[in-house]
């Protein structure tokens, strides 16, 4: 749950361990050494809302807009009144006073103020259609803008669960031989890793004998007797006291160790028979997911509590541009911080509670639907299927509503400068007319129209 790292970790005595972690297999006896507000959970917890908190609101463009325009329109209609009580023909009162009021009311700022939301709320309703549920309307503003993604790797750019990948058989053996023998071993077991390998065989149809004298090694593998073969599945030092030779098959291992995989010897009575090796999958749609991110100009990092070598398998494949390794929530948050420091603006990307501290800090948070709620509850965009292409409809969706919110700012402010100076009377020595304030409710109610239906065409905005 913290470091986020894809394949199950060994710890042996004397190592530390985060309360909230999974303990695979055995029993164990631990030293509390923090508790309460001390727990990296709790600071966590503290990270997300130090975050949140210190979160500048944005400024929308519409109250830049209206904080110049309203005083304006006030100066504006004044001056008109002055202007008509002084120089205007009898009765002079009532002339300034119609001048005066359908200023005001021409320049009601209803179509500024519908402008943002308007355009906000229909995007919200076109970006749920598609998967990307946007929390903060500030988010998707942001995410137009955005130059730098950070994305976690586990269960963000990979499924975030094992599955068996290769079979290396030596000497006479087949490799469903050593998978048939591998998953019969594993079949009693909840680790992560026997899941694969059990889940392989079924998928292949394979039967599985009964297994006895079972035994668990921890820190090397398993053991038991299928038949009268004496079979053991683990790693090097389990093959050590088995004696059984790897050295051919080491650089079998090396290569698939190298590819981000997890390689496992069997050995038969004391003779290596195989390899079986389990990763944790890259999604599908993940690597033209970062080619169409890249396309748009954005650079991208991985920050994962993941091992180094690992994420870099991960990263070679996927084209990403820089790697952080072994990193934890705090690091996460850092990075995010530096990022930011140096004038980048950045989203992050994650799913898992060692997400969050860097979710809430981003400029743009955006969680995976399948992830950990506090991710969900950290971002301000939720991708409701956990889907890299879904930040590639959210970054459409953002620019196509940012455009649609200024085209509205455009029509709203461009109105008002034509028909503000009108309804004030400029145009009473050519025409010996003064704007009707009636006229000048319906034509301040015609740009409001105006404005919710350029905000409506948001709901046919292509995203895929």
């Amino acid at each position: 749950m913290i470091s986020g790292e894809s394949i199950p970790v060994e710890k042996t005595e004397g190592d530390k361990i985060t309360g909230g972690t999974i303990n695979g297999t055995g029993g164990l006896i631990i030293r509390a050494e923090k508790v309460g507000s001390d727990t990296m959970l709790a600071k966590i917890v503290e990270m997300v809302a130090s975050a949140q908190r210190s979160r500048a609101p944005i400024q929308g463009m519409a109250d830049r807009v209206s904080g110049y325009f309203v005083p304006a329109v006030v100066i504006i209609a004044l001056i008109a009144f002055v202007l008509w009580s002084i120089y205007g023909p009898a009765p002079s009162m009532v002339y300034a006073i119609v001048a005066a009021v359908s200023a005001l009311i021409i320049a009601c700022p209803c179509a500024l103020g519908l402008a943002t939301p308007m355009s906000i709320t229909t995007a919200a309703g076109r970006g749920a259609q598609a998967g990307v549920l946007i929390r903060e309307a500030e988010a998707l503003e942001r995410l137009a803008s955005v130059d730098t993604l950070v994305v976690d790797k586990t269960g963000t750019l990979t499924e975030g669960k094992p599955v068996l990948t290769d079979l290396i058989s030596y000497g006479n053996h087949k490799d469903e031989d050593i998978l048939k023998l591998a998953a019969a071993l594993e079949l009693g077991s909840e680790h992560p890793l026997a899941e694969a390998i059990v889940s392989g065989a079924e998928a292949r149809d394979i039967k599985l004998a009964k297994v006895a004298d079972f035994a668990a090694i921890t820190g090397k593998g398993i053991t038991g007797k299928i038949g009268k073969k004496h079979i053991a599945l683990g790693n090097a030092l389990m093959m050590e006291g088995e004696g059984a030779a790897i050295s051919d098959a080491q650089p079998d291992a090396d290569a698939l160790s190298k590819a981000g995989k997890t390689a496992m010897y069997l050995a038969i009575d004391g003779n290596l028979a195989g390899i079986i090796a389990v990763s944790d999958p890259i999604k599908a749609s993940a690597k033209g997911a970062i080619a169409k991110l890249h396309a748009e100009g954005l650079k991208i990092i991985m920050a994962t509590g993941d091992n180094e070598i690992t994420a870099q398998a991960v990263a070679r494949e996927l084209g990403i541009d820089e790697v952080r390794a072994g990193v934890l929530p705090a690091d996460k948050k850092a990075l995010v911080d530096e990022l930011q420091a140096n004038g980048a603006s950045v989203a992050m990307a994650g799913d898992g509670v060692n997400d969050a501290p860097a979710l809430a800090s981003a400029d743009v948070g955006i969680a995976m639907g399948t992830g950990a709620d506090v991710a969900v509850e950290s971002a301000g965009i939720t991708l409701v299927k956990g889907d890299l292409t879904g930040i590639i409809r959210a970054r459409k969706l953002a620019t196509a509503t940012i455009s649609n919110i200024k085209l509205n700012l455009f029509f709203a402010f461009a109105y008002n400068a034509a028909g503000v100076p009108i309804a004030a009377g400029v145009l009473y020595p050519f025409t010996g007319t003064l704007l009707s304030p009636m006229i000048a409710a319906a034509a301040m109610s015609l740009s409001s129209v105006s404005v919710i239906t350029n905000a409506l065409r948001l709901r046919n905005v292509k995203l895929d």
